[in-house]
């Protein structure tokens, strides 16, 4: 069924976090939670797996509420930044330990990717060094088989070519045992290729939730002269400019695929990073905007 948000607000002290949030994360799906910093991605996670209570509002998971529930919450695992497990345990024995609790954790699996990701597993967990300590969390987020799988920014403080590892391995973990997996990230380029659906926060509010094909449908960047440039795109939905000299770009959105081009300009098919960018520069504007009239 899933995992449906209604109405969640949370505050700390004068700052709103989250605003009202309602969301449905379906079954089987791979979504992307894209926002920068600060935009209110932790904090939702947070309530989901319940590890913070909502001022209003609530969560169902597959149409019961998680509030108290432990049996529920055992059907979602998150990925964060914390350490959980004793500080003297070594890596082997939290996977036997994480076993206990998630009946479900492929214990070969995780031998095996710590194998490819050149984890000692016989080291303690608290000497790990930050990237590796990253991949152990990493690890048992791919091997637990939960059906909702929460994913705080993953890759943070791992290097390229570990990145690379970890989207490839979590795409054959998804292809294998199917699940809803949530990505929380601000890196936007590097899963572009692997979410099939795109939720963008910013202070705390949705935004934008919508299949990443919907959402780039009809965007397009149109490049060129200024002045053809701005012939061209008067009268349609252009939601970022950038001015060099006498060049100017304009990502639209919103423009049909067999629209004519004029001579001497340049359309290319705008990307997901590319429209994320556009749409938080555009919200900025609105804010300071709204802030200046209220002045």
């Amino acid at each position: 069924m899933g995992i449906e948000i209604s109405k969640i607000s949370k505050r700390f002290g004068s700052t709103c976090a989250l605003r009202e949030v309602d969301l449905e994360l379906k079954e089987q799906g791979l979504y992307g939670l894209l926002g920068n910093n600060g935009a209110g991605k932790t904090t939702l996670f947070n309530v989901i797996t319940n590890r913070l209570y909502p001022d209003s509002g609530s969560v169902r998971v597959d149409g019961a509420e998680t509030a108290d529930r432990d049996d529920v919450l055992g059907k979602i695992y998150m990925m964060g930044e914390e350490n959980y497990y004793p500080e003297d345990m070594k890596v082997r024995k939290a996977f036997e330990l994480t076993s206990l609790f998630y009946p479900a954790f492929d214990k070969a699996r995780a031998l095996e990717l710590s194998r490819q990701f050149g984890i000692d597993t016989k080291k303690k967990i608290t000497k790990l060094s930050t990237g590796y300590a990253s991949i152990f969390r990493m690890i048992l987020a791919l091997c637990v088989n939960t059906p909702y799988l929460l994913l705080d920014e993953p890759v943070l403080g791992l290097d390229a070519r570990h990145r690379d590892m970890f989207y490839k391995a979590l795409i054959e973990k998804f292809a294998e045992t199917p699940c809803t997996v949530v990505i929380s990230t601000h890196l936007i380029q590097e899963v572009a290729h692997i979410i099939g659906h795109a939720v963008v926060i910013r202070d705390g509010a949705i935004i934008k939730d919508a299949p990443t094909e919907t959402l780039l449908e009809g965007c397009w960047s149109i490049s060129g002269p200024r002045d053809k440039v701005a012939d061209f795109v008067r009268g349609k939905n252009a939601v970022e400019e950038s001015i060099i000299g006498g060049l100017s770009s304009v990502l639209l959105d919103g423009l049909a695929e067999d629209v004519p081009i004029p001579d001497g300009l340049e359309k290319q098919k705008a990307t997901l990073q590319d429209y994320f960018i556009a749409l938080m520069d555009k919200e900025e504007q609105r804010d300071e905007s709204s802030c200046s009239q209220s002045i």
